[in-house]
């Protein structure tokens, strides 16, 4: 029996992991949420890790915006948090799977970005995760196992997909961004993926490093509420584009997301399925659901 531990289990990627993880054969589960771990505890950190063979940390601090705001407390968990949990897999002699994000890149780029890219986050969060990265390679060598994900969307959390779907019921017109260029995710794929990868890192068909987990393909956040509208049913024509300037927020986003894939051959694995495809599977899910 192989014995998973999946920290930050309530949120939208853990809940669907611990799913994904409940149908894998021989998978023994243990889902942590927020009140059962403190990851920034290390005592805590280590009693979790104990006794696990493979640990995949969805724990964050999310909120983007807020990271600018608060810098310090935010790296506590995206950085120090999972330093924590790097050292107790040390310890154990565990595999640790970190979640980790497009937004250690600068966003300036014209093709997309290799696994070993220069990073340079631009702002308080994607310095925090980056900090993050930067414990589990140093830790973890061989063990380590960092993957890049961006443009998240689920059933179980508060996403653009959502969001989408949402003002479609209540607004006659969208205007959207058409100048940020991305990778739409399906938080089901990356944990199908994460499952994957967990058991090739366990019988050692998987080296340790980064791994770009998003989506194939590449369209704007414009172009893929113009899908959202067109698989609904809905005229897309709805869906007006606009540039980001007229959305100023706290944190700067990174205007280019698009992450290589070639990294996963080295686990022999293909990359993730296209965006467009998964957006249709997953649109039935995230309507059929709502989240207070």
């Amino acid at each position: 029996m192989t014995r998973w531990l999946v920290t930050g289990a309530a949120g939208m990627l853990g809940r669907d992991l611990t799913t994904v993880l409940g149908a894998v054969p021989g998978a023994s589960v243990t889902g942590l949420v927020r009140a059962d771990l403190d990851i920034t505890d290390g005592r805590a950190v280590d009693a979790a890790v104990a006794g696990h063979d493979l640990v995949v940390n969805a724990a964050a601090w999310t909120d983007v915006d807020g990271a600018e705001q608060h810098e310090a407390a935010a790296t506590r968990v995206n950085g120090d948090g999972v330093r924590r949990l790097a050292e107790a897999c040390a310890r154990y002699g565990v595999p640790l799977l970190q979640v980790s994000t497009d937004y250690v890149f600068a966003g300036d780029a014209d093709t997309p970005y290799a696994e070993d890219s220069p990073t340079g986050p631009l702002g308080g969060y994607g310095r925090g995760k980056l900090a993050g990265e930067l414990a589990v390679r140093e830790l973890l060598p061989e063990r380590g196992f960092v993957v890049r994900t961006a443009w998240l969307y689920g059933e179980h959390g508060r996403n653009f997909v959502r969001t989408v779907l949402d003002l479609a019921e209540r607004r006659d017109t969208l205007d959207v961004v058409d100048d940020q260029l991305g990778q739409p995710t399906w938080s089901r794929s990356l944990a199908v993926r994460l499952a994957a990868l967990g058991e090739a890192a366990l019988t050692g068909r998987a080296p340790g490093g980064i791994y770009h987990g998003t989506a194939s393909g590449q369209v704007t956040w414009f172009g893929l509420a113009r899908a959202v509208f067109e698989l609904s049913g809905l005229d897309p024509e709805r869906v007006r584009p606009t540039t980001s300037d007229r959305f100023p927020r706290p944190a700067r986003r990174p205007s280019y997301s698009v992450l290589g894939h070639r990294g996963w051959a080295r686990a022999g694995l293909g990359p993730l399925p296209g965006w467009y495809p998964d957006l249709a599977a997953a649109l039935p899910l995230l309507r059929a659901t709502r989240v207070d």
